[in-house]
């Protein structure tokens, strides 16, 4: 895939547009009244947190069609009352929403993407319904407590919203709408016109997303793209981000006998398919977590000067991360966590081979599972790992299947393993950190209260932004607005009030200043 990769350091960059930025800065701060917007959003919080407390209600697994039809109902009825005309629109997966609202006089456009799916849930490892969201003074993790739905309708900063898909990412729809409503509601105008996607099977890998970018992307054109999604950097700090690593997934067995075996009869001779798993595995990465398969990382360009520079830049975090996580270590020889998301890797979700605790047999089980989490970086091709990948397997001894095995294959090879590649998978995308639109975007957001925003030349997570590179011909930036530990994907999923408030504040600046 070709990679749009600058080479030019910050320091030219911002040295280049030094005046454009003073200019732009003292037009961001003009253009936006976040003081109006606060104040309307500090007396309208019951209604706003009423209105997302309804769609988190909303189960929302991609898999489900009907379910995701019942979510983008209410989504689309939410923005046509906000003078938004909305499509929802299918190829052959959960629905997509394609919505636009132009603004008097306004000649740019924005075209922004969320999606509003989120991941499967297991209920009995939440500390509260996953789909009746609910309130807490603090993380669970922190002994946060379960406070009562405010009677007089205001929600403490602090406080975080419990429920699935309320940091990823439901959130930017509600605030995105808030910031609208704020903006008409103080008199203050809408520079642009906007257009949206919204994305009902990001969670699944928007494996039907080809296929809606064919049919309606000449409906995308746009003047700069936001994704809006991901969390924001672990110091709280507004954030801009220019990348994303690509994504794919894998599952790989190892077999022992036909049927389980007493492991004090059989145990030292019968080869036990959990210990082949760990040692498969273990033969994937070196002590530091770096991964050490042939040809694995062959193809990554090494990180340009420039985007050393961004990475420097952005406050090192790992010391509180580490005390925050209760993290005796770290994986990465000392390197920091925003360097070592730009590099390739191998990550075991999840593992299954027999029983633990009262369910525990002393039995030699007869098949090992693990699912691999294959993150990817500009350069790499989902192809170009799964080849490297395949030869390493068959370097270790194994003799590959995409099917279970009958015993007659078992009989006939030494080891053998089968390979689940997975659907949906994709590669990384890197944009420039230097385009005038980006530039201009970050002169915004610092006007919001004068601090430095934050430039990432990439997140740790993935997104296929790379569909959109051909389609959209503008540059696409990532805006994330949750906070770092919303535990996406995980049990108590949760969103901080104060980065819905924040990220009102963001929208209104946006949408009030982009198009001057």
């Amino acid at each position: 895939m070709p990679v749009v990769r600058f080479r030019k350091t910050i320091a030219a960059a911002l040295m280049a547009g030094t005046a454009a930025l003073s200019s732009l800065s003292a037009c961001a701060g003009d253009s936006a009244d976040i003081g109006a917007v606060r104040s309307y959003r500090a007396a309208h919080e019951a209604q706003i947190m009423a209105d997302f407390r309804a769609l988190l209600s909303m189960r929302n697994i991609a898999t489900n069609h009907q379910d995701m039809l019942t979510n983008a109902a209410w989504i689309t009825d939410y923005l046509g009352k906000r003078g938004f005309t909305s499509e929802t629109v299918s190829a052959g997966g959960a629905p997509y929403i394609l919505a636009e609202r132009k603004a008097a006089g306004a000649t740019k456009t924005i075209l922004i993407y969320a999606h509003y799916d989120g991941q499967p849930v297991v209920p009995k490892d939440w500390i509260s319904p996953p789909y009746t969201p609910s309130l807490r003074d603090g993380l669970v993790e922190e002994g946060g407590k379960a406070v009562a739905w405010p009677k007089d309708g205001h929600f403490k900063p602090e406080w975080r919203l419990f429920a699935r898909a309320s940091g990823d990412d439901k959130a930017p729809i509600i605030t995105l709408m808030a910031a609208i409503d704020a903006l008409q509601a103080t008199k203050q105008g809408i520079s642009v016109n906007i257009k949206l996607i919204l994305d009902g099977e990001e969670e699944q890998g928007s494996p039907s997303l080809p296929g809606i970018l064919k049919k309606y992307g000449d409906r995308l054109s746009t003047d700069l793209m936001l994704f809006c999604d991901g969390p924001m950097h672990q110091s709280g700090r507004r954030m801009l981000v220019f990348g994303a690593r690509g994504d794919m997934g894998v599952d790989i067995t190892t077999y022992g006998a036909l049927r389980p075996l007493h492991s004090g009869h059989y145990g030292n001779w019968a080869p036990n398919p959990a210990d082949r798993l760990m040692r498969l595995l273990t033969a994937m990465k070196n002590a530091d977590g770096h991964v050490i398969v042939p040809g694995y990382s062959d193809s990554v360009i090494p990180i340009s000067p420039a985007e050393e520079k961004a990475v420097e830049a952005l406050p090192d975090m790992g010391a509180k991360l580490q005390k925050e996580l209760a993290l005796g270590s770290v994986d990465g020889g000392g390197e920091r966590l925003a360097a070592l998301i730009m590099k390739p890797a191998i990550v075991v979700r999840g593992m299954k081979s027999g029983e633990i605790g009262a369910k525990a047999r002393n039995v030699i089980p007869t098949t090992a599972t693990a699912s691999l989490d294959l993150r990817l970086v500009p350069n790499q091709t989902p192809e170009s790992a799964k080849t490297s990948l395949t030869a390493f397997f068959k370097a270790q001894g194994y003799f590959l299947t995409e099917k279970d095995p009958s015993p007659a294959v078992l009989s006939a090879h030494a080891k053998v393993l089968k390979v689940d590649w997975k659907e949906g998978a994709y590669p990384a995308f890197r944009s420039r950190l230097d385009s005038p639109s980006a530039l201009k975007l970050k002169a915004i957001l610092d006007g919001i209260n004068g601090d430095q925003t934050l430039m990432a030349p990439t997140m740790g997570g993935s997104l296929p932004i790379y569909l959109f590179k051909d389609v959209v011909k503008a540059p696409i930036v990532l805006l994330p607005i949750a906070n770092h530990d919303d535990n996406q994907h995980g049990r108590n999923e949760n969103v901080r009030i104060a980065n819905l408030w924040n990220a009102i504040d963001t929208y209104a600046a946006v949408l009030a200043s982009f198009g001057r």
